[in-house]
């Protein structure tokens, strides 16, 4: 099990024990103001998918591959964002490092001023790599401020943030574009409120250390991304999550596009995204009270590719609905676990961590932009729109396939290995 590297309640700076119950409060504070950010990133980007054809139109754009551009340009930010999430943090602490994160996730809201579809493609860059630096840095602050128990439900709740800013797009666009009578007003919106969440941050956060040790401990061995690139965890891990993400891109950016299921395909995503929530739900228990991760990745895992081909194969729309809310339960339930995993390596950090998931964040979704248009060229070249559904549901088989590649660090066996490794007299290969 991963170390507990202190009481959550003093890693604020303070001993005092008065000081405890505004130490508590402060934590969850900065962890609404985190949830709530990357909620409003999800929903501007959603909600700019589904306005794709108003988007276009008003630009004079059209063409399906042309359509996953704004989504495209969202997860090339967030390739490059990832990977200079660690030095950034680095560079300027966790209070400025996420303050910038807000703040390029509310510049997402400028494109309501573009001028043409190339400066509303640059508003989309800016929202990705605010969302890009965001999502990282849940990890080391989760690591921070939260005891070991306290993690699961956590991690299990930040797992939900996107879709719940999904969920909220896909049930207020039509109504908000209605009510405020244009594409770029709900745009606008969105970055308004990033902004005021930006500066409740900016009063409320504080900087901490991120090598994990207070005063007196030893020093920790440097863990960049130069360390990060040469363990096997840290492929393995977005490889196995890759084919997951491209599949959830696109029942919120391809689906809403597609005709001819059972029913129509915004449906679909709204009951998988909907019955998500329940997933992530399930998520958090079956990761605080089963002590294995891998099995709930696994089986998981399956169970998605399985009801999610149904739910697309399937002409019967009671099935079809059936299938979509498994597939999206399904989808979510092992992401408390996925997300749990890497914290409970022997040796984690709130430095390391930020490695890990800079990795992880910026390879999967490298590989999803690359199938994501892929998906789009295919639906383009056959004329069959529907084949880029069945292709983002086969790529989502990764998270079974590589799952037998990841080392187990569930209560117990971690435990176990642990131990053998520092019997053979080293710590370092606990996590290769």
């Amino acid at each position: 099990m991963g170390r507990s590297y202190g009481n959550p309640l003093l890693s604020a700076g303070g001993d005092d024990d008065n000081n405890e119950v505004p130490k508590i409060m402060k934590k969850y504070l900065l962890e609404i103001l985190m949830f709530s950010a990357y909620a409003l990133f999800a929903a501007s980007w959603v909600s700019g998918a589904m306005l794709t054809p108003q988007i276009q139109a008003s630009f004079g754009e059209e063409g399906f591959a042309n359509a996953t551009w704004g989504s495209l340009m969202i997860t090339i930010a967030k390739i490059v964002g990832n990977l200079a999430a660690a030095m950034v943090l680095v560079r300027l602490g966790a209070k400025r490092a996420f303050t910038l994160a807000m703040l390029l996730i509310a510049a997402g809201g400028i494109g309501a001023f573009a001028g043409d579809y190339s400066s509303w493609l640059l508003s989309r860059l800016a929202l990705g790599l605010g969302g890009a630096l965001a999502i990282v840095y849940f990890n080391p602050v989760v690591l921070h401020y939260f005891a070991a128990e306290e993690r699961p439900l956590v991690n299990g709740i930040n797992a939900a943030a996107f879709n719940t800013g999904n969920l909220l797009a896909l049930l207020s666009t039509g109504a908000l574009t209605t009510w405020l009578g244009s594409w770029e007003s709900v745009v606008g919106l969105y970055g308004i409120m990033v902004v005021a969440l930006a500066l409740l941050w900016w009063l409320a956060a504080e900087n901490f250390s991120l090598d994990g040790n207070r005063p007196g401990d030893a020093p920790v061995e440097k863990y960049g991304l130069r360390e990060g690139v040469r363990e096997g965890f840290n492929w393995w891990l977005p490889l196995a999550y890759c084919g997951v993400l491209t599949c959830y891109i696109a029942v919120f950016s391809l689906f809403p596009l597609i005709d001819g299921f059972a029913v129509a395909s915004s449906h679909l995503s709204a009951v998988m995204i909907a019955a998500g929530m329940v997933g992530t739900v399930a998520g958090i228990i079956v990761t605080k009270r089963y002590p294995l991760r891998l099995p709930v990745l696994r089986y998981a895992g399956l169970a998605l590719v399985i009801f999610a081909a149904l739910m697309l194969a399937s002409r019967n729309p009671v099935i079809a609905y059936a299938a979509a809310a498994l597939a999206g339960y399904f989808m979510f339930l092992p992401m408390t676990a996925l997300v749990t995993l890497p914290q409970e390596l022997p040796g984690m950090t709130p430095g390391r961590i930020t490695v890990t998931f800079a990795m992880f964040w910026s390879i999967s979704y490298l590989i999803a932009t690359l199938l994501i248009y892929a998906a789009g060229l295919l639906a383009d070249m056959s004329g069959e729109p529907a084949l880029a559904a069945y292709f983002a549901v086969a790529c989502s088989a990764s998270l079974f396939v590589f799952s037998f590649l990841l080392p187990e660090s569930g209560r117990g066996v971690s435990e176990e290995k642990t131990e053998a490794v520092n019997e053979e007299g080293g710590e370092e290969n606990a996590t290769a």
